[in-house]
């Protein structure tokens, strides 16, 4: 039983949607999820995915978590087909996407080793891409929807170090699964080094390894600041989509770093703020352009069309109020560029993760014994949408518009 019920954490972990930081979960475990995804200088919430140099503060801790997360996307084309040779324009009108409720579990345990070491182990999901249009928008005819879906699932292994009594270091290893899955994209086969491995594959399968360092450092009694690194992390190809990714199937996942600090303004109020930035530009099946690229290169060629993604930096302001004897409530806020240009629209009607500001609430509460807690987050993140011109048929003179809002509640319990 005990083997079913951890096989169960890992399937559910891999059913997610677009996230906030380009297709990165704007936060990870229910106590950062409050705070917007800032906090890398507040162990509290380092447990899941957090700043490994966090995590000695611990304690022994054991941590669950579960999203409920809801993604809505759609796009609109205006302005009709040209219909004229070498054009590849799109049928009028505006789709929304299906598949609109994906649940995300978390979990983690921290143990200690000694009074200044520890270990922990995690599991999570993170953010990912997927749409699922109910129309066969890019005229594939053994297709009735169009979409795509990525997900992916990582587990970390943590050794956090206590250097005196204010400063610490963390290493995680990281491991990574994730898999994919396109329909409705077999017309782009004409476009392909391997047309028979565009689209309608099923689910393709992608293993990697990664780290992480992290630094945690007391200034001054109230003052703490914090950075991280995460190493890219180096995933197989995705065989079965081999003539639709450049480099032959690749998706790496890009490295990314954060840096920030942590204010105890009284003893019951903390400030907290974050700057994060993530290198798409790494991978070239997200950043490869789509024009001219599609014309001058074939898909999954080292410099075949990708999404056309920009590397983005993200500002995330977090606050945590303890006033109220076994309460803590946060609020949170995240700004981040969006990493698809107006010239990029037309692959991304695929992965239209343009959302970039967001708004966190989030409480604990002490429960039962000392040390057990009870967590909310709810996460909403604003509309947004990016247009652009149909550049695969200039004469017709039409616009695609994609767009997403985001809605997510997290609930979870520390022990």
């Amino acid at each position: 039983m005990k083997k079913l019920s951890f096989l169960t954490v890992l399937t559910l972990s891999c059913m997610f949607a677009s996230a906030t930081d380009g297709y990165f979960s704007v936060g990870y475990g229910t106590i950062n999820k409050g705070l917007a995804g800032a906090g890398i200088a507040y162990y509290q919430g380092s447990l899941i995915n957090g700043n490994p140099a966090g995590a000695v503060f611990l304690g022994k801790k054991y941590q669950l978590g579960v999203d409920f997360f809801n993604p809505n996307r759609q796009f609109t084309i205006s302005g009709n087909p040209s219909g004229m040779d070498g054009t590849f324009g799109l049928g009028a009108g505006t789709v929304q996407s299906d598949s609109k409720l994906f649940v995300i579990p978390s979990i983690g345990a921290n143990w200690m080793l000694n009074e200044k070491s520890s270990f922990s182990a995690t599991v999570f999901g993170n953010g990912g891409m997927n749409t699922n249009y109910p129309v066969a928008g890019f005229y594939d005819q053994s297709s009735e929807s169009l979409g795509v879906n990525l997900a992916q699932m990582f587990g970390n292994l943590t050794y956090s170090l206590m250097l005196g009594e204010k400063h610490s270091l963390g290493l995680t290893g990281v491991v990574s699964y994730q898999y994919f899955e396109a329909k409705g994209l077999a017309a782009f086969g004409m476009f392909s080094s391997d047309a028979a491995n565009v689209s309608g594959n099923g689910t393709s399968n992608s293993f990697g390894v990664g780290f992480k360092v992290g630094y945690m450092g007391k200034l001054a009694d109230n003052f703490t600041i914090g950075a991280m690194y995460q190493s890219k992390v180096y995933m197989s190809e995705f065989e079965e989509y081999a003539g639709l990714f450049a480099e032959q199937g690749d998706f790496d996942i890009p490295s990314s770093w954060t840096a920030g600090f942590s204010w105890d303004v009284t003893d019951a109020f903390t400030v907290m703020a974050d700057v994060k930035q993530i290198f798409y530009s790494e991978v070239k099946s997200i950043s490869n352009s789509m024009i001219p690229n599609i014309m001058t290169t074939q898909l999954g060629a080292d410099d075949g069309a990708g999404f056309g993604w920009k590397d983005i930096t993200v500002v995330k302001l977090g606050l945590s109020c303890s006033a109220v004897e076994d309460w803590t409530f946060r609020a949170g806020y995240s700004i981040g560029e969006n990493p698809i240009s107006e010239s990029e629209v037309m692959f991304n009607i695929l992965a239209p993760g343009v959302v970039t500001n967001q708004l966190a609430l989030g409480f604990s509460k002490n429960v039962g014994q000392k040390g057990n807690q009870f967590h909310m987050a709810i996460n909403y993140a604003m509309n947004n949408s990016v247009k652009g011109a149909n550049q695969m048929d200039p004469p017709s003179g039409q616009t695609i518009e994609i767009e997403m809002n985001q809605l997510e509640l997290e609930f979870g319990f520390s022990f």
